[in-house]
């Protein structure tokens, strides 16, 4: 058996990295900005107000537009809304900073004129042409928009990346618990599920039967053999195909039959047409050990239904018995709590597992999209 290695959960760092992204951002402008003598908390505020539509633009991407449209499979739409919203942004953006630039211009103070003697113009060679007072012309800065837009389409791509990264490492976690819960329930199973009470009766059986029906002794062996293969090889493997899955639940049904009187009226409906799918191994064996282990008595009549159908896209299995008050106050329900985290990391929400019980009976539905 293959070991296992231990996984971190990097998702929990998620959070960190975001904080530590807009805590930089923000103290930006302390941190590189010019200050001769003090801090100009009038600059840094209207640098911090500007920041608020990308602020908006984080928010609105990470829990409106990535839930909704790009991990909903409509990336066209996302991408669609996504600029749109970055150029309204931008569009307020604009707004508000040629508002804060002319609210800067009026809160400087006014310019003193002087109103002294003009001075005497400059003296100039006759053979030497005047200097050109025109400065050179340099590049033009970036307008503040567009350092905005720009900035803005990065952060999207971060957060987005971000977000995608986070979901692997989510899925390669669920692969690993999968891997781990398989490996789990399938020794779980070998050492707990098939008691070796059922293989020492059975074979007992098997023995009284060799004088009685020499036949169906052997179709018993047969079938016990089958079980056991299926148990050591068959289930090592991620899926099954559903033919091999109900060959064993009859050969289970069948070796169980010799264990009981006709008391126990059991009765199994399974379809004769299969579909040719596979399944992940032992998902019913559990529910199969619970009824027999658990809805018999050997003082009363009992009884134990399975029934197995099928759609195109769905299997349906219910397992239905008596329910006794003595033999259920001894039931710890472990395997059928088993079964169900096992179902959850297999199919997470696309399966349905209900549990109905009363006096008289106990019953068991499971539905699996296949």
């Amino acid at each position: 058996m293959k070991l296992i290695k231990k996984h971190y959960n990097f998702t929990s760092f998620e959070p960190f990295i975001i904080i530590a992204f807009w805590a930089l951002l923000f103290t930006s402008p302390l941190l590189f900005g010019r200050f001769e003598e003090q801090i100009d908390w009038n600059h840094i505020t209207i640098v911090w107000l500007k920041y608020v539509p990308l602020l908006a633009v984080f928010f609105i991407n990470r829990f409106v537009l990535l839930p909704k449209l790009f991990f909903a499979k409509k990336k066209g739409i996302y991408f669609i809304a996504t600029g749109l919203i970055i150029v309204l942004t931008t569009l307020a953006f604009y707004t508000f900073d040629n508002n804060s630039g002319q609210l800067q211009q009026n809160n400087r103070p006014e310019r003193v004129e002087r109103f002294d003697a003009p001075e005497p113009p400059p003296r100039f060679s006759e053979n030497r042409p005047p200097p050109n007072r025109q400065r050179p012309i340099g590049p033009k800065p970036i307008p503040a928009y567009a350092n905005f837009l720009i900035l803005a389409f990065l952060l999207v791509g971060f957060d987005t990346g971000l977000q995608i990264s986070m979901r692997w490492a989510n899925l390669e976690q669920e692969k690993f618990k999968l891997q781990k819960e398989n490996v789990e329930n399938q020794l779980a199973f070998l050492k707990n599920q098939v008691s070796p009470h059922f293989f020492m009766n059975t074979l007992n059986n098997i023995h009284a039967l060799v004088d009685i029906d020499t036949e169906e002794a052997k179709n018993a062996i047969i079938k016990l053999s089958n079980l056991m293969r299926h148990l050591l090889y068959d289930s090592e493997g991620k899926t099954n195909p559903i033919k091999k899955e109900i060959e064993f639940i009859e050969s289970y049904i069948e070796l169980m039959r010799l264990r009981f009187s006709n008391k126990v009226k059991i009765k199994v409906e399974i379809p004769s047409t299969i579909p040719d799918k596979s399944i992940p191994p032992l998902l019913f064996t559990s529910l199969l050990e619970n009824a027999f282990k658990h809805g018999i008595s050997y003082k009363s009549e009992s009884f134990i239904h399975v029934s197995l159908s099928f759609t195109e896209k769905n299997l349906n299995f219910e397992i239905e018995n008596s329910n006794h008050p003595k033999v259920a106050e001894e039931a710890s329900g472990i395997g059928i709590e088993n079964t169900k985290k096992r179902l959850d990391l297999l199919y997470k929400d696309t399966y349905s597992f209900n549990v109905m019980e009363n006096e008289q009976t106990f019953k068991v539905h499971l539905n699996l999209p296949i």
